[in-house]
């Protein structure tokens, strides 16, 4: 039984527990959609399959896949991944799927956000959206969890939490009009306060340039561990992300978290800039109302974008020459970990990366 819950998760002493915490699992939605996958969704499929079997390795993964992918998934995943039909829009689970949240004493719910495409009518990236609205419900109803329905806009992708009490978010994202315009900065940190449990929001400036998600942080910056943040960089100051990177770090090491700690913050170089090709552009369908993808369009390419599961670290990579080094400096920055590069340029094509992609369950 899943009930809907009246409280919030701040009232009854839950929390959101730090990503680097251990996982009883992970969720994932199948791409098909042929306004944003090109070729149908083929090449995505084949992307994400490696990815779910990179984090199968460290832990179980749950793939939620439309009526009629069902049948194409499960032979294209190995017996070892649980294959559900949980019918979706697009698939970017950690944003329209559950953000869960622990007691600390063996109880575990979800809450379920306002889902409305990053940005709903004003600044949206498709519609309609009302499938994938309804992915937080159906996880938490397979899951047997209580459910926590957040009275705000909100995407997964838009928080990363150090399970100590702070919150890294950026303005760009949780200000932008499309999500919550009749809520200020101070209602919507007492939002964030109530429903991830925290005691402190640290706002970045800006996300990513380009990114379609209006500045989600979790291809900027996030916590390795509590008090280590790892930042997207370039040392290359023509660089439209160079700015924004620059002003992240100096904001990052003048704050403080909410136990008081001043940050470490990790540079990782971002790869050279990568652009949609004409053959990838006209592989997508033009659809009104979805964003297009045309040929010589920048694409938010960031390491940074990887997904901590138990034991390992999953990280995109796209062919380029910064790949190596990036891989190598996080196996450095998480030697408790085994960093696993995953080939990512298809799912980058459809606007996200790893980390969008995927979602976790904590344990309990």
């Amino acid at each position: 039984m899943s009930r809907t819950l009246v409280s919030t998760p701040r009232a009854d002493g839950f929390f959101m527990p730090a990503e680097f915490a251990p996982h009883a699992g992970t969720w994932m939605l199948w791409p098909q959609r042929p306004d944003n996958w090109r070729l149908g969704g083929k090449p995505a499929q084949k992307a994400f399959a490696a990815v779910a079997e990179a984090i199968a390795q460290f832990e179980t993964l749950t793939m939620g896949v439309n009526h009629n992918q069902h049948q194409n998934a499960r032979q294209m995943l190995p017996a070892h991944i649980r294959v559900v039909e949980i019918s979706n829009n697009d698939s970017w689970l950690r944003d329209c799927g559950p953000t869960f949240v622990i007691d600390g004493q063996g109880g575990l719910r979800g809450v379920d956000w306002i889902f409305n495409a990053w940005g709903g009518l004003s600044n949206g990236l498709y519609f309609p959206w009302d499938l994938d609205e309804a992915v937080a419900q159906k996880v938490l109803e397979i899951e047997r969890v209580d459910r926590y329905k957040a009275p705000f806009v909100l995407e997964g992708g838009s928080v990363h939490v150090d399970g100590e009490g702070t919150c890294l978010t950026t303005e760009e994202c949780l200000l932008s009009p499309g999500r919550n315009p009749n809520l200020s900065k101070d209602q919507i940190e007492a939002q964030l306060n109530d429903y991830l449990n925290v005691e402190k929001v640290l706002w970045i400036p800006r996300g990513v340039f380009h990114d379609e998600t209006t500045g989600h942080v979790d291809n900027l910056a996030c916590y390795l561990r509590p008090g280590a943040i790892a930042l997207t960089w370039t040392e290359d100051k023509s660089d439209p992300q160079y700015e924004r990177s620059a002003e992240a770090y100096d904001y990052l090491m003048s704050a403080t978290d909410a136990k008081g700690r001043k940050l470490t913050v990790h540079k990782i170089h971002q790869p050279d800039p990568i652009l949609i090709t004409p053959e990838e552009a006209e592989g997508v369908d033009a659809v009104d109302g979805t964003l297009p993808r045309e040929a010589g369009d920048r694409m938010a390419a960031s390491y940074i974008n990887f997904y901590l599961c138990n034991g390992g670290a999953v990280v995109p990579t796209f062919g380029d020459r910064r790949d190596a080094p990036a891989l190598e400096a996080l196996q450095k920055l998480l030697p408790e970990r085994r960093v696993v590069g995953v080939p990512a340029r298809e799912i980058l094509l459809g606007g996200g990366n790893i980390h969008c992609i995927t979602q976790q369950q904590p344990a309990k």
